[in-house]
């Protein structure tokens, strides 16, 4: 692993015991509260014990320390080259983060190492000013609770005005989009970012605890034919929900699925993915969608041939 956020707590809470052993003894409470800090309450059992016995000498048994100098811990090679990868991304600016890597360091991989299938070639413009402050703008307000006035388009390209409730964030790998997911009117509602023209902080205040969508837990059935490796490809794109699959024929399957109502858009998009290797069984509501976005989408193509 290039970094690791379970050793490297470890490595944490030494070193802010050795910069504290620089000034003077340091004393088993002392030691104690940086461990409880930087690594877990566990951990005291391990890092003092082998500290103290000279294990890992570092500072004598009395607290003392054995080096002179404050730890630091540089980068290695291996590191500046993937962080400089994922400073490629385009996504990475909307952040606003930065990365103190040397200009001349090689990236572990460019974008133009792997191919992503399964998806749409129209995703949002990530390096547009617009986007970049629209994004920071909501990702703020969703951070510290703030209420927004946005300004956006729908399909249609019809403008519309609406005072928001922002909850979170949501990115579709499939579309390459993300989706601002709010309370408007006490109801949750779905914005892509791209479509949204201009949005600023408005007066109100917002309860701290966030919105939740009521009754969140859905579930999804649909029936699975096996061709083209298609049972391997279900497995894998929806490897992180619960599921059950039971074999119906010599290639057909049976698979139900639970997921978040948050990700039923994601959902609708990647089971059309598939194509006719799945057919949805149920619920009604989930098939309309399928059905809904089908039509929207044979409307678009009409469109785009007049």
């Amino acid at each position: 692993m290039i970094f690791s956020e379970i050793y490297g707590v470890y490595y944490k809470a030494v070193s802010e015991i050795l910069k504290s052993s620089l000034s003077g003894k340091i004393t088993s409470e002392e030691c104690r509260k940086i461990i409880e800090k930087y690594a877990f309450s566990e951990s005291v059992l391990t890092i003092e014990p082998a500290l103290r016995s000279g294990k890992w000498p570092l500072i004598k048994s009395d607290g003392t320390p054995v080096i002179k100098n404050t730890p630091s811990f540089p980068m290695s090679s291996l590191q500046k080259s993937w962080l400089k990868s994922v400073s490629l991304d385009p996504r990475i600016k909307l952040f606003d983060i930065s990365f103190d890597i040397p200009e001349d360091t090689e990236p572990l991989f460019t974008p133009e190492d792997y191919c992503v299938f399964d998806k749409y070639s129209d995703g949002d413009d990530f390096e547009d000013e617009n986007y970049i402050r629209n994004f920071r703008m909501i990702l703020d307000a969703v951070k510290n609770r703030k209420k927004l006035l946005v300004q956006s388009r729908n399909r249609k390209g019809a403008l519309s005005e609406l005072t928001v409730i922002p909850d979170f964030i949501e990115y579709s790998e499939k579309d390459d989009k993300f989706r601002l997911v709010a309370n408007i009117r006490g109801e949750a509602s779905y914005i892509n970012i791209g479509r949204i023209i201009s949005c600023s902080e408005t007066e109100g205040q917002i309860s701290p605890v966030k919105f939740h969508h009521e009754n969140s837990l859905c579930t999804l059935t649909f029936e699975l034919k096996d061709e083209r490796k298609a049972l391997e490809r279900v497995m894998l794109h929806f490897s992180h929900f619960e599921k059950e699959t039971v074999r119906t024929g010599r290639d057909t399957y049976e698979v139900t699925l639970k997921y978040d109502r948050s990700d039923r858009t994601e959902l609708v998009i990647r089971i059309l993915s598939f194509g006719p290797m799945i057919k949805v069984t149920g619920p009604e509501e989930f098939k309309a969608l399928i059905k809904e976005r089908l039509v929207n989408q044979k409307k678009f193509d009409i469109q785009k041939k007049l």
